[in-house]
């Protein structure tokens, strides 16, 4: 089980900017840290969500031979059903161009994947995000893996009250809530060529 707790902060270089100015890219001094992650979302066509997985789960080493896929779940709850989530890690804006041209020219993914899968996607999301930096992406002990390591729904509730009383925890809302516009959690289930599940 995932639980990825989403929030859209405002890019503001400094406090004189229009607050209705808001990004999905690093406009602030983690765009010089390189390493970033792509945070892909699909919302699919109810009736075609079976057949887009079971493509995609045919056709997916035809991307992750071009970069790392560090995880790719489906939405069990929070927002909009019939979605997928995926993220992508990429060393730097040059290293995501250079993967975006090759996939563009790669025949066997546009005609195996792109093309079929097309016709299922209603729409597309995308969202370029740093690790905060006293975290470490590394895959779990067990087979649960949650953005925030929680066993179940219950341990994740367990988990929130506790952070409440982390310092740490508690400056880093304390300083970032004034950029926080929205924030969505979702439950997601790791599909079987995840990395991460």
């Amino acid at each position: 089980m995932l639980v990825l707790r989403s929030g859209l902060t405002r890019a503001l270089a400094s406090r004189t900017l229009a607050p209705q100015v808001c990004s999905s890219f690093a406009t602030g001094p983690r765009q010089y840290d390189g390493t970033f992650y792509e945070f892909r979302t699909y919302y699919l066509k109810p009736s075609k969500m079976n057949a887009f997985m079971e493509n995609l789960k045919k056709t997916i080493h035809l991307r992750t031979a071009h970069s790392e896929l560090v995880g790719f779940w489906s939405v069990e709850f929070g927002g909009r059903m019939n979605k997928v989530f995926h993220i992508w890690k990429y060393d730097n804006f040059a290293h995501r161009a250079e993967v975006r041209k090759a996939l563009a020219n790669c025949k066997e993914w546009q005609e195996q994947s792109i093309i079929p899968n097309l016709a299922h996607i209603d729409k597309q999301e995308t969202e370029i995000t740093y690790l905060i930096p006293w975290s470490k992406l590394e895959k779990p002990p067990k087979e649960v893996h949650v953005l925030w390591w929680n066993e179940s729904a219950d341990s994740r509730a367990a988990g929130r009250h506790k952070s409440h009383e982390d310092p740490r925890v508690v400056a880093a809302v304390r300083e970032s809530v004034n950029y926080l516009v929205s924030q969505q959690n979702m439950l997601l289930i790791p599909t079987s060529f995840s990395p991460l599940k």
